[in-house]
């Protein structure tokens, strides 16, 4: 037992690390920008973040069903049946890409209307407009760096969309800096400038990426209904899931935004110095959901029980130990983004009240990894209706609208959010209902 779960614990590690580096480093856009473009105060910071998100809301769909595509893929392959788990890949490509297209016209038609309505101010609407057009366009490159990753992922190909990360953000780096503030030859078109950098960052590494996915998608002499069905049962609850949850913070992101620009500034700040830590339990929870995917495939059930302790245990540790660095340093952290000291005060007391929230996010992200790698996907998108919909959203309107709470109060419910889906998991999780889910047949 010792011996197996050594094995275990190392065989985590091999695959999370990569999906750790290739999850942080596909944020590290995102922070990237928002980096770059500290020095123009906090307007640029709020626009970047503001484009960021709404794009991130669009990719909802497509993101929820590449997890269930992960899943199929991953106890197709346990199961050694290759030909089919190839099939369900390139049946989801296509899928993928018509819903990408789709997206992106969407968010070109509708974001000026959305900022409008979230209640941005008119100075961030002028500056983010342009940058969230440009990203919008480049989504069908983003969507596929998110599906031919998760499909290597389930095959348990960890390393090779680490890559291509690696390749994307280089290329970011190299060509945002120097059309942000005009350097090197090139012209000065600030947010603009960091809009064209991800694009053509991105369209190389999901070229590289596609390349390298061709021995595993396979042709298929019709339509398999039975994979699309399989990819639909699991995938529809992720992204109903996604959706509940991006819903919510669309709600959340709004009652952020009546507190002003310097509010929303230092939550976009706080945001990402917080992904430091979530993004290792992000990769620990993809690779709880392959390895547990594989195992359950393979009919190995007490494996996937040692897998996901594994994976918890590791999550736990390293987010805790984020969590001290983020409470005890919060002052020097938020300086390597901003020198708005507005923002840095505010943002001093965001990131203290999400260093607690790293032991119960840490559990949250790994079980609920382990439940989709078993298909139990329904039962976690009722956990994050309870969470979202009956802890969050309710506590901070009445904070906000009827208690007259300041900006501490909103950030503060999110520990109740994520504390109260904690237990639920838990509880799902010992029950071992997810033994009986049947994902392919």
């Amino acid at each position: 037992m010792i011996k197996d779960v050594g094995q275990i614990r190392r065989s985590v590690m091999t695959l999370a690390f990569p999906i750790t580096v290739s999850s942080f480093l596909q944020r590290a856009e995102g922070i990237v920008a928002i980096f770059l473009v500290g020095g123009l105060g906090a307007t640029s910071i709020a626009a970047v973040g503001l484009g960021q998100l709404l794009a991130f809301i669009a990719t909802t769909v497509v993101s929820g069903l590449s997890v269930g595509t992960n899943v199929i893929v991953a106890q197709l392959w346990g199961a050694r049946r290759r030909q089919d788990a190839g099939e369900a890949a390139r049946h989801f490509l296509w899928l993928s890409i018509g819903i990408s297209l789709l997206l992106a016209a969407l968010g070109v038609w509708s974001n000026a209307f959305v900022m409008h309505h979230l209640g941005a101010e008119p100075g961030v609407i002028e500056l983010a407009l342009p940058y969230s057009t440009l990203i919008f366009l480049v989504i069908p490159c983003t969507v596929l760096i998110q599906v031919l990753s998760s499909i290597l992922q389930g095959t348990g190909d960890t390393r090779t969309p680490m890559y291509a990360m690696i390749g994307v953000n280089l290329l970011h780096v190299s060509f945002a800096y120097p059309l942000i503030y005009g350097r090197w030859g090139l012209p000065s078109l600030g947010l603009t400038g960091a809009a064209i950098a991800v694009g053509f960052a991105e369209a190389t590494g999901a070229l590289y990426l596609l390349m390298r996915c061709r021995s595993i998608l396979k042709q298929s002499l019709r339509v398999r209904l039975d994979l699309i069905r399989s990819i639909w049962e699991v995938g529809a609850s992720v992204s109903g899931e996604r959706i509940i949850q991006q819903a919510g913070v669309f709600v959340y992101t709004k009652l952020v935004l009546l507190y002003g620009t310097v509010a929303y500034a230092a939550h976009q700040v706080g945001l990402s110095i917080e992904s430091f830590s979530f993004l290792p339990g992000y990769g620990l929870a993809i690779a709880a959901a392959t390895m547990v995917g594989q195992s359950i495939g393979a009919g190995k059930y007490a494996r996937a029980k040692l897998e996901n302790w594994e994976a918890n245990r590791i999550a736990m540790a390293l987010m805790a130990g984020m969590g001290l660095i983020f409470y005890l340093f919060p002052d020097a952290l938020l300086r390597a983004f901003t020198t708005d000291e507005a923002v840095i005060e505010l943002g001093i007391t965001f990131l203290k009240i999400v260093a607690l929230l790293q032991i119960p996010l840490a559990v949250t992200m790994v079980l609920a990894g382990s439940l989709r790698g078993a298909g139990d996907t329904r039962f976690i998108m009722g956990t994050t209706v309870v969470g979202m919909w009956g802890v969050r959203v309710p506590l901070a309107l009445m904070a906000a609208l009827w208690l007259d709470q300041s900006v501490f109060f909103i950030w503060a419910v999110t520990i109740a959010d994520w504390s109260v889906r904690m237990g639920l998991l838990l509880w799902r999780y010992r029950s071992e209902r997810w033994r009986q889910i049947q994902v392919i047949r």
